[in-house]
């Protein structure tokens, strides 16, 4: 409480404890978050954390006398470091924490499908800003993760680990990882035999990577990596069960993958439409071209824009031709402009979007890259 006062973190330093138990502690070093300096290694490649310590002497160290009290033996006021304000303390390490009644709140708000960000930001307007809630959106974020983990059985755990293991032992080249979150709770799994990994390297220059099947009942995508073999049959390049589909996650997984497969990048990436994992592919796979299902956005289309489909026989042909049919960018423009303009369709907002996504899903922008003839994953 003093520590978030005055405004600085407080990290816990020594500790010793009595010889004849060891739970009994006999005097501990409390210190200012920037007491010291970090050993820092250059790892070739790597990025270095910025370096926050500035070897501040603040201190309490509280020692039990032989009555079995605590007292404080030593105690250095003075900082050499500006300290934090009243409105950015909220963010300090030691001063952060969920109350029991935000931890129901954001449990409930979660289940009802609200998302993460929109949770703080409610929260936080409930307190009178950012500064009050008494913890930040990544908080929240590791307090869902963490009870959701919680929640998985652990024979469930225990039966899979225990798989990965005897498929390790059997043969050397099986490749399995597994993300863990600040609790040390399951999050994302990654898997890949050897025959995974040899036919990526012969046919991974296209790859069409699907999140859209829940297969248990705590709804956790199952997201396999699949290809075409030179007789355009259907082969595994590696599979992974995800907590979510965020870019986080879907970032842990390229990264993953790509270390399983040597570095290899596709040529071209099958996904169905989503931000996040668009997000997670401009950062992982730069140079692959990124296209989007057709089978989804059809779908899609169907749900968003089902008047256009109900009032006119030729709308579905129309729009098919536009992804399928034109052999030149400017027959699809024109093409595009004519279904918006016979279908009324220049205001609809859906249709705007989509077409701002026109070179991941018209056949007309697709043809500079190899994609094996496929249009969905």
């Amino acid at each position: 409480m003093y520590a978030g006062f005055v405004g600085f973190s407080i990290r816990k330093d020594w500790r010793n404890t009595s010889k004849s138990d060891k739970e009994i502690v006999i005097s501990r070093k409390f210190v200012c978050f920037k007491e010291g300096f970090k050993k820092i290694k250059d790892y070739e490649g790597k990025m270095t954390r910025k370096e926050v310590r500035t070897g501040c002497f603040s201190h309490l160290v509280i020692s039990r006398v032989s009555s079995g009290e605590y007292v404080v033996t030593s105690f250095v006021r003075d900082h050499n470091h500006e300290l934090a304000t009243p409105k950015s303390k909220h963010k300090l390490p030691s001063q952060r924490r969920i109350s029991v009644a935000q931890a129901t709140e954001v449990e409930m708000a979660s289940r009802s499908g609200i998302r993460q960000k929109l949770i703080f930001e409610f929260l936080s307007r409930q307190v009178g800003g950012r500064e009050n809630v008494g913890c930040t959106a990544k908080d929240i974020s590791n307090h869902l993760s963490s009870k959701r983990m919680k929640e998985m059985e652990e024979g469930e755990a225990y039966t899979m680990l225990h798989y990965f293991k005897s498929k390790k032992t059997e043969n050397s080249s099986f490749f399995y990882e597994i993300q863990l979150d600040i609790d040390n709770q399951i999050t994302n799994i990654f898997w890949a035999d050897a025959k995974m990994v040899a036919d990526y390297a012969h046919f991974g220059d296209v790859v069409c990577f699907d999140t859209t099947y829940r297969t248990n009942r705590n709804l956790r995508p199952f997201s396999p990596f699949v290809g075409f073999n030179h007789h355009r049959e259907s082969v595994l390049f590696g599979v992974a069960l995800l907590y979510d589909e965020t870019a986080e996650s879907c970032g842990w997984l390229f990264r993953t993958f790509l270390k399983t497969v040597c570095g290899k990048k596709p040529k071209t990436i099958f996904t169905y439409q989503d931000p996040a994992m668009g997000k997670a592919i401009s950062e992982v796979f730069p140079e692959s071209y990124h296209r989007l299902c057709v089978w989804n956005l059809l779908q899609n289309a169907l749900k968003n824009v089902n008047h256009a489909f109900k009032r006119s026989n030729s709308f579905a042909k129309e729009l098919r031709s536009c992804i399928y049919e034109c052999q030149y960018e400017n027959d699809f423009l024109n093409a595009w402009e004519s279904l918006l303009e016979r279908h009324n369709l220049h205001q609809n907002k859906w249709m705007q979007d989509f077409f701002k996504k026109k070179e991941k899903w018209a056949l007309v922008y697709g043809r500079h890259g190899f994609s094996a003839g496929a249009t969905t994953t």
